[in-house]
């Protein structure tokens, strides 16, 4: 039986029949390790990552400890040989497809395909990599995550604009916004759809929140790349 790993906007695991299955805290710090690694993990330094205070011997014996203790369902969720550790072949990872997501949109100039600037794509770009976790590996992880999705989605809003899309443009400008306010490519993206939806005040008001925004964090002032959109509007 199939199963999902989800790790985005937080942790699930569901079967095939998208039953929520239940697994120990140790055993989900486990398959969240594996899921941000689509290679094996070898033994020795899974151990020393899940259990970093402890002894090599040590912490090998918590592993094999959290390995023998696991429930069935979740058993069959790894593959454990001698010396390395992996997801089964039949989990699927939400990360891994909304990481192949991001990178396929990512070509400027190139097509796009239908799927990939649907509703349910922006939704992926959306999310954050286990929100309110704090491990080191899990932080790390979700900065890169942060970083592709940004791109990926200022890369949605720009297609859905070709497109003639403008309110799924919106939405997917405001999930970039949303994830780095300071970012200035997510707002040019959100001013672009308000300017192609004729809303200029919408456009100058964007721009307005985000140069304030911008002054009072960093002190900083738009790029001329920014003030140029609304140079025209203002005049």
């Amino acid at each position: 039986m199939s199963a999902e790993l989800s790790v985005l906007g937080g942790f699930t695991v569901t079967d095939s029949s998208l039953a929520v299955i239940n697994v120990s805290s140790t055993t989900r710090r486990l398959l969240a390790y594996l899921a941000l690694n689509a290679r094996e993990v070898g033994r020795i330094s899974l151990a020393g990552i899940m259990w970093p205070d402890a002894t090599e011997s040590r912490a090998a014996m918590s592993l094999r400890t959290a390995l023998a203790r696991m429930d069935a369902p979740a058993r069959d969720l790894v593959h454990v040989a001698s010396a390395s550790i992996r997801l089964a072949d039949k989990v699927t990872v939400d990360l891994r497809s909304s990481h192949a997501l991001a990178l396929r949109l990512l070509p400027v100039g190139g097509g796009v395909a239908a799927e990939d600037i649907a509703p349910a794509a922006v939704a992926a770009l959306s999310e954050e990599l286990l929100p309110d976790w704090y491990d080191d590996w899990v932080l790390a992880a979700a900065e890169d995550w942060r970083a592709l999705r940004l791109n990926g989605l200022e890369a949605q809003s720009r297609h859905l604009v070709l497109g003639g899309r403008l309110p799924e443009a919106g939405v997917a400008a405001r999930a970039a916004i949303a994830a780095e306010p300071l970012r200035e490519s997510g707002q040019a993206a959100l001013m672009k759809v308000h300017i192609a939806e004729g809303n200029q005040s919408e456009a100058l008001r964007v721009f307005d929140r985000y140069s304030n925004l911008l002054f009072s964090s960093l002190g900083l002032a738009p790029t001329p790349m920014l003030s140029v959109l609304v140079r025209d509007i203002s005049a």
